[in-house]
């Protein structure tokens, strides 16, 4: 019979209560599926770096990380109030408590391998050993950065333990090993990372008892080899990451990896490549959890590990040190990741464009800060946003002016984004109010251009006052709802014209309070689900002109 496999270590939820650094009560709920890769996104001084201090204060008091001075009351509480202690923070792992994973370790003596930390200040300007010593056990993960305020200066010891590694290897396998041999054994796969982000790979590791105890690497386009001491800033930002996370691969293979704003001193297409990286050297079986306001790692979300992660966005304005917050991963439509460019890059939001634009009918003129104020719109936003990430839907007027404008954008749009693709999408009722059936609707898609879309039902109230909607919404609201009226009233859901029936439909829910309808409406498209019929007909409408 074959093993089971080992659950993922994965935080599901975390509290910081009673005035943890700027936050007075913060919840984060990543649900109970979280991805491996958690990103908490925002602009400076939102307290981004807190969460990873709070995860490592609880820790810390059990077994420390890192070799710096443990910070007091004055560093981790918001009031400064003596005796303050780890009680205010509550996490929980698919496995269990904090307090119980750590137990369950304590068996193999890997109970101080629950997090890996390292903190933006990091200190290897040079690197020249001169002298062997030993190094402690990576396990024991006592050396580096206790807090995101310190230094962590782990490359020298890094360096001693790929030292002490190499030379096992020639000592073990006297007859076969040669230098090269050992260097592919022990450094062939972080020489792979170094290519992929940097174009560079270690050559030797140099000789400690000749005083030349350093990396040397080289360059294709460099003619000589060179020492470390020769990169640049940002060239050894990256060795120092990769480096790192390639010796902990073993010792580390179920552990969350805690890496506070990764992206300092490094150019923005190596930020990219760089997540990349560190996403294949962590195990799967763990999670990272990482700080950023970098373009170059909102992008590699975006796109290169956009299905492993899980995006908390910290938005700007927001009340930390004196309410309660609860934080959810975001949906990462369009409109959120416009959202987070704009907090966290501020005018550099115009960088997130869309790949799909529809158009569609509704209010034209939007809200403040731009904000889409259509309804057809909204909704649609809504009910895509997830599957949907790069299509964004706008209001653009009536009937007519949705043509109009359409082939303005087509004209203009398409010229400066050639992979933009522009959509028209309009009601079934485009013939003013008269019938209009389905073999209307076929005849109105076969007499325009191949961006037109019509919707199957009448409106898009067909879709979201859908007996399917109705009672997904009902069953998360605790509200009792009435299938008989319902079936008594909506005869025929494609075609009934239901959009002014908001009153009718919050009886059939059981909702006895006054709503706003419009309100009502876009709450319901929450509740459209990409396995009901309703939302696979629309999808059908919209995406391949079904």
């Amino acid at each position: 019979m074959p093993m089971p496999m080992p659950m993922p270590m994965r935080i599901k939820n975390l509290r910081f209560k009673n005035g943890y650094k700027r936050f007075y009560d913060l919840t984060i709920d990543l649900g109970e599926q979280p991805k491996k890769i958690v990103a908490l996104v925002g602009p400076n001084g939102c307290g981004k770096s807190s969460v990873l201090d709070g995860l490592l204060f609880l820790n810390n008091v059990h077994g420390q990380i890192g070799n710096k001075n443990l910070k007091d009351h004055n560093y981790h509480s918001l009031s400064a109030q003596p005796g303050f202690s780890h009680g205010n923070i509550e996490v929980n792992f698919a496995e269990g408590t904090f307090q119980e994973v750590r137990e369950s370790r304590r068996q193999t003596g890997l109970e101080n391998t629950i997090f890996s930390f390292r903190s933006p200040y990091r200190y290897n300007s040079t690197l020249k050993v001169t002298q062997s010593q030993a190094t402690t056990e990576i396990r024991l993960n006592n050396y580096g950065a206790t807090t995101t305020a310190d230094i962590d200066d782990k490359m020298e010891q890094n360096y001693r333990r790929i030292n002490v590694l190499f030379n096992r290897f020639l000592k073990d396998n006297p007859s076969a090993a040669t230098y090269d041999s050992a260097k592919a054994q022990i450094i062939g796969e972080l020489n792979a990372s170094l290519r992929s982000c940097l174009e560079l790979e270690i050559v030797s590791i140099g000789d400690i008892e000749d005083g030349k105890g350093t990396f040397f690497f080289k360059k294709d386009d460099h003619p000589a080899e060179f020492e470390f001491d020769v990169l640049s800033s940002g060239e050894k930002e990256v060795v120092d990451i990769l480096v790192d996370l390639y010796l902990r691969r073993d010792s580390y293979a179920d552990s969350v990896f805690l890496i506070d704003e990764p992206e300092l001193h490094i150019n923005t297409s190596i930020q990219r490549r760089l997540l990349v990286e560190i996403n294949r050297l962590i195990p799967d079986n763990c999670q990272l959890w990482i700080t950023t306001h970098s373009i170059g790692f909102l992008r590699a979300l975006q796109d290169e590990v956009n299905d492993d992660c899980q995006i908390i966005n910290f938005p700007h304005g927001t009340q930390w040190a004196s309410t309660a917050q609860r934080l959810v991963p975001m949906k990462k439509s369009i409109r959120d990741w416009s959202l987070i460019f704009k907090t966290a890059l501020d005018d550099l939001s115009g960088l997130v464009s869309p790949r799909t634009i529809v158009y569609c009918e509704g209010r034209d003129q939007p809200g403040y800060g731009g904000s889409e104020r259509g309804f057809d719109a909204k909704v649609l936003n809504n009910i895509f946003g997830s599957k949907y990430g790069t299509t964004l839907f706008v209001s653009s007027g009536g009937n007519t002016e949705l043509d109009q404008r359409s082939e303005i954008a087509i004209a203009i749009l398409t010229k400066v984004f050639s992979d933009v693709e522009i959509l028209v999408l309009k009601d079934r009722d485009v013939s003013s109010g008269r019938a209009n059936t389905e073999n209307d609707r076929q005849v109105y898609l076969d007499t325009h251009p191949q961006n037109f879309r019509i919707l199957k039902r009448w409106e898009i109230e067909n879709y979201l006052f859908d007996k399917e909607v109705l009672q997904s919404y009902c069953m998360a609201k605790g509200l009792a709802f009435d299938e008989e009226a319902y079936d008594a009233f909506i005869g025929d859901i494609d075609n009934q014209n239901v959009k002014d029936e908001v009153i009718r439909i919050k009886n059939f829910c059981g909702i006895t309070a006054s709503i706003n309808p419009e309100q009502f409406k876009i709450s319901l498209s929450s509740y459209l689900e990409a396995e009901m019929s309703a939302f696979k007909e629309l999808e059908a409408c919209i995406f391949s002109r079904a």
